[in-house]
């Protein structure tokens, strides 16, 4: 399935417009992770341990888009836009959310 951040695919015409689609995910960070980062902020340097939860909460959302695309019989996803926001208490969770425009294209 091809997914764009655009409104339109170059040498791909849109068929169908399909409708809004969408997907979500939602990490906890745990106290490992917090410890670890709280380190990090201190020493300076990244922290992997988010950075692979940011990467596997957007896998998921994308994920749960696609299918939900594929489900209504749209072969594309145009004007994706990711969202990113910390949620529950101390933001102690992440959430990825994710949109776009299922189409048909050929």
């Amino acid at each position: 399935m091809l997914i764009t951040t655009t409104s339109n695919i170059e040498g791909k015409s849109i068929r169908k417009y399909i409708g809004l689609v969408n997907g979500e995910a939602i990490i906890g960070a745990n106290f490992v992770k917090d410890f670890l980062a709280g380190i990090r902020d201190v020493v300076g340097g990244r922290s992997g341990a988010y950075e692979q939860g940011l990467r596997e909460a957007k896998s998921i959302a994308i994920k749960e888009m696609m299918d939900q695309a594929h489900r209504l019989g749209a072969n594309a996803i145009i004007g994706v836009d990711l969202d990113y926001e910390t949620i529950g208490g101390n933001g102690s969770m992440l959430m990825v959310s994710c949109n776009g425009t299922a189409v048909v294209v050929e």
